[in-house]
């Protein structure tokens, strides 16, 4: 398997950190009402701009107190045109809104000391945890061209599809970003059993994606699932291992349905979670970027980094 290299820092060496929960965070710590789960409108309104900048705040200064590099996705999940629409907003007032969010996020890394990476994130089009209705790899590339070519314009450094749970749409959004002009990152979700949604294994989905993009992903992560659900699958390893450099994980071992059918958050046991990610090290040598994702917050992300600071 050839993988394109990609010009991005955190593929140098060394640790990188990338934020936690921001979604779950907003809602059930700050109790900031986030229609559709989507924090983007933030971005639009003094307050909600001051919001972003609180829940940014701790993960620059971990990195900065840590040495550590850091990759900050912006608010933009659930920035895509469908979910746009759902929340009143035209296609040229989501385009605007995805060009403020990568320059509120590049502004807070300004002048600080961390080395920093500003990643536009996008999410599926439909529910992250169900496929649902699919899309073909040239719809896809459509659907999600329109949050790339805003990303480059207002100078992200890279994007990431965030929470794809087929391959399909996966394949589209690195489709979008190359034709953008954009590194691009590509993060799986995983069930229980360490499979997409789809019920595809998670190194077949790495493998298609690579094949069909001729290696265009810098690297593949895997998010929005607990290490048990998937340490399983990475100790089995195959080629496909060394494609993978980041996971953001959940902090609850609940599976997928219970976190839909949940109504108070479950922080898990952050000290755990540090410590699955240590052991993680030795199935996933080539691990770069390190953050959570629902239910993780900066003190599950220090404990992390400390975790891998420590020797096995």
């Amino acid at each position: 398997m050839t993988a394109r290299p990609a010009p991005l820092p955190q593929l140098d060496g060394g640790l990188w950190i990338a934020d936690g929960g921001l979604e779950t965070t907003l809602l059930f710590l700050d109790g900031i009402d986030l229609p559709h789960f989507a924090a983007f409108p933030l971005v639009e309104t003094e307050d909600g701009r001051a919001v972003l900048n609180r829940y940014y705040q701790p993960y620059i200064d971990l990195a900065e107190s840590r040495g550590l590099g850091i990759v900050l996705d912006t608010p933009t999940w659930r920035a895509s045109l469908d979910w746009g629409a759902q929340l009143g907003y035209d296609p040229a007032r989501l385009e605007s809104v995805n060009r403020r969010a990568v320059r509120l996020v590049a502004a807070l890394l300004t002048g600080r000391a961390a080395r920093s990476v500003v990643s536009g994130a996008v999410g599926p089009r439909g529910d992250g945890y169900v496929v649902g209705a699919t899309m073909s790899i040239l719809e896809a590339t459509g659907y999600h061209r329109m949050q790339a070519r805003a990303f480059a314009a207002a100078g992200a450094d890279m994007m990431t599809a965030v929470t794809m749970n087929y391959v399909e749409e996966a394949i589209g959004v690195a489709s979008a970003a190359t034709e953008a002009g954009l590194p691009v990152v590509v993060s799986f979700t995983v069930e229980t059993d360490g499979r997409l949604p789809s019920g595809m294994k998670l190194g077949e989905a790495i493998s298609v994606t690579d094949a069909a993009t001729d290696g265009a992903a810098a690297y593949f992560m895997v998010n929005c699932a607990h290490p048990t659900h998937f340490a399983g699958t990475l100790d089995e390893g195959g080629d496909w291992i060394q494609r993978v450099r980041g996971i953001r994980a959940n902090a609850s071992a609940l599976s997928h349905a219970e976190l839909d059918q949940a109504t108070e958050l479950d922080r898990g046991d952050p000290a755990d979670l540090a410590d699955r990610y240590r052991r993680l090290r030795t199935s996933v040598p080539s691990l770069a970027v390190v953050g959570g994702c629902c239910g993780t917050d900066h003190e599950h992300i220090q404990l992390i980094a400390t975790a891998l600071a420590t020797p096995n």
